[in-house]
């Protein structure tokens, strides 16, 4: 089994950007806005949010550490 062992700051980042992303997605739908104001800040938001998500998943990737039972293994598989 693997585990990432992260802080509550890198939590927060990663929870804000899906936030931002929703947020994006939901603008591309709704109907309050013109069309081209809602298109304009909706991809905004959703571009921000995906961009993000790059250099948080090779974050959450590099944390990544082998369990064995109890403990750490020492040798990466």
């Amino acid at each position: 089994m693997r585990e990432s062992r992260l802080t509550v700051p890198e939590i927060s980042l990663i929870a804000a950007t899906r936030v931002v992303l929703g947020g994006g997605i939901a603008l591309l739908f709704a109907d309050r806005l013109t069309d081209k104001q809602r298109k304009a800040a909706g991809w905004t938001l959703f571009l921000a949010g995906a961009a993000t998500t790059i250099p948080l998943v090779k974050l959450v990737l590099d944390k990544r550490q082998k369990v064995c039972g109890d403990e750490r293994c020492d040798v990466d598989a």
